[in-house]
């Protein structure tokens, strides 16, 4: 039953018109290109999330990257912060390869699920609220539909907001509110929530996140959901 829901969120999410500034910003980085990805076809619509429908940990970003999800169609796929992130997934046995670069390159994730919080690359990755709450819906779902899910690991302070407001509106709220920070824990009803920051250049470049620092937040999200 799971399998079957998450591939009908799926299309629900690619076939989305939702947010006009979002759509006209998509479409047009897809049209125009950047000099490097020139000569390929961009995936230019929201993106779907991906993973294993047994998962008992759902990994949450913020949004896909303007040349990586919003080229490849897999969020976190052909761009610097997949490589981190699936680097670690990988060592920490998430998934069968350390690498994201395309669609059909034969990943797989292992218990894990990976999903955002928007499903449309914004301009200067800033979703304004209104369309954040408006994609909501579709991360509720999810979390819904992942029938073995026990844990959610939040890639930044937005994805952190943007979980807490899903669980909330799925019946789990919190008082007082659980504030984000890298290796931060909350119960939130039946599940536990887990901060990592967000593995952008701008935090793995300046050594803010570490691979070993990431590894420890997807070790205890493995040992937490069993």
């Amino acid at each position: 039953m799971s399998a079957r829901e998450l591939e009908r969120i799926a299309a629900e999410i690619v076939g989305c018109r939702s947010c006009p500034r979002l759509v006209e910003w998509r479409e047009r980085v897809a049209r125009e290109k950047t000099a490097r990805f020139a000569d390929q076809t961009y995936w230019g619509r929201p993106i779907p999330g991906f993973g294993d429908p047994a998962a008992g940990i759902l990994v949450v970003g913020l949004a896909p990257a303007a040349h990586g999800g919003n080229r490849t169609g897999r969020i976190f796929t052909g761009d610097r912060s997949g490589d981190f992130l699936f680097g670690s997934l990988h060592r920490v046995g998430l998934s069968n390869q350390p690498t994201s670069v395309s669609r059909d390159d034969g990943l797989r994730l292992i218990r894990a699920y990976l999903s955002a919080i928007n499903r449309c690359a914004p301009p200067d990755n800033k979703p304004t609220p209104v369309e954040r709450d408006t994609c909501l819906p579709f991360l509720e779902r999810e979390i819904a539909a992942l029938e073995r899910l026990r844990v959610l690991v939040a890639l930044g302070a937005f994805a952190w907001d943007g979980a807490l407001r899903a669980l909330s509106a799925l019946g789990h709220p919190t008082r007082p509110r659980p504030r984000f920070g890298h290796a931060a824990e909350a119960s939130v009803g039946p599940f536990v929530l887990l901060g990592s920051y967000h593995p952008s250049q701008q935090n793995t470049f300046t050594g803010k996140l570490t691979p070993e620092m990431i590894d420890a937040v997807f070790e205890r999200a493995a040992e937490l959901a069993g």
